[in-house]
């Protein structure tokens, strides 16, 4: 019999941004924000992205959503192609796939009570008719992630940024979704709010059998609620691995450079910190070859010719290298 299929699978998938200039505004430059990425997501797990700044992790995680068209590739959710699809076609994903953004004060609309928030979608999507319905369900969502029901009809700057991050948790769920895409969802939160908002979603994601792309740049936090983690640098996968393999044995390059940062509690163990040199290349103009060659200790000259492959160097674990892979 054959495996089932992944939940989410993304192939070949780019986007990238034109950049006009001059009396006729021709395009005088392309930004590679996402190039040629592929991924597997299975039912049930969490899937961490991570990276620095400016890498194509949030870019990736809209494409997927489609709240931005992809440049190219294919996004299959379910087995399902859902690359080109609109209108109704559309709406319905939205059922399945939803997203926690990373600034819970500006992802919800100041004008709106936190019933109005939540319920939204559950008139859009027809999951509840009739004003005591709404509010009944909205109630019940709010207690879920740990509000009250006196919260109903209260506006979001009422509200600390955890508990808005919540109610932004409590409008993903209520279209019961299946993947949840949690862009940078806690960022922007104190950390030992942090703490507590990954605690909720790992027990969401128990009880309500969620699929998870975790999307961060701290990879303290990715740690801990990632079954596997992809490592991506300028818009490209450079390692992708079971979580604790990925820790325990990093393979890549760059992998390595950014666990060195990574603060150890024990003060008895120390780390020892492997700083790149230069800078990251312009996204503009990417080098060609391996993006990471020039910053890389270990490049050499077929660095600069061939952009390795990502291939598994050991069971689940993938590498794009050409020296360590």
């Amino acid at each position: 019999m054959n495996a089932a299929p992944p939940l989410l699978a993304v192939r070949g998938l780019s986007k990238h941004y034109s950049v006009t200039g001059g009396f006729l505004a021709r395009e005088i430059a392309r930004v590679h924000a996402v190039d040629d990425i592929n991924l597997d997501i299975e039912r049930g797990e969490t899937l961490g992205l991570v990276g620095e700044s400016g890498c194509g992790k949030s870019t990736t995680g809209r494409c997927i959503m489609r709240l931005i068209e992809p440049s190219a590739g294919t996004i299959s959710f379910e087995g399902r192609d859902v690359t080109h699809i609109d209108g109704e076609d559309l709406r319905r994903l939205r059922r399945d796939m939803q997203i926690i953004f990373q600034d819970p004060f500006a992802s919800l609309n100041p004008r709106h009570t936190v019933a109005g928030i939540v319920g939204e979608a559950l008139v859009i999507h027809r999951l509840a008719t009739g004003r005591r319905q709404i509010e009944e369900r909205v109630v019940q969502l709010l207690e879920t992630v740990g509000l009250r029901s006196d919260h109903l009809n209260r506006f979001p700057h009422e509200f600390s940024g955890g508990q808005r991050q919540r109610i932004g948790i409590a409008r993903a769920l209520a279209v019961e979704p299946k993947l949840l895409v949690c862009d940078e969802a806690v960022s922007a939160l104190d950390v030992s709010v942090q703490a507590q908002v990954i605690n909720l979603l790992e027990d969401l994601q128990d009880k309500f059998a969620l699929t998870y792309l975790f999307i961060a740049h701290d990879l303290s936090v990715v740690e801990h609620i990632s079954t596997r983690v992809a490592v991506m640098y300028l818009g490209r996968i450079v390692e992708v691995a079971p979580a604790r393999a990925l820790y325990d044995n990093p393979r890549h390059p760059y992998t390595k450079a950014l666990l060195s940062t990574v603060p150890i509690p024990d003060p008895k163990l120390k780390r020892k910190r492997l700083v790149l040199t230069g800078e990251p290349p312009n996204p503009f103009n990417p080098p060609p070859g391996c993006h990471f060659r020039t910053r890389c200790p270990l490049a050499e000259p077929r660095c600069a010719e061939i952009a390795p492959a990502l291939l598994e160097t050991m069971p689940g674990h993938m590498v794009a290298c050409h020296v360590t892979g």
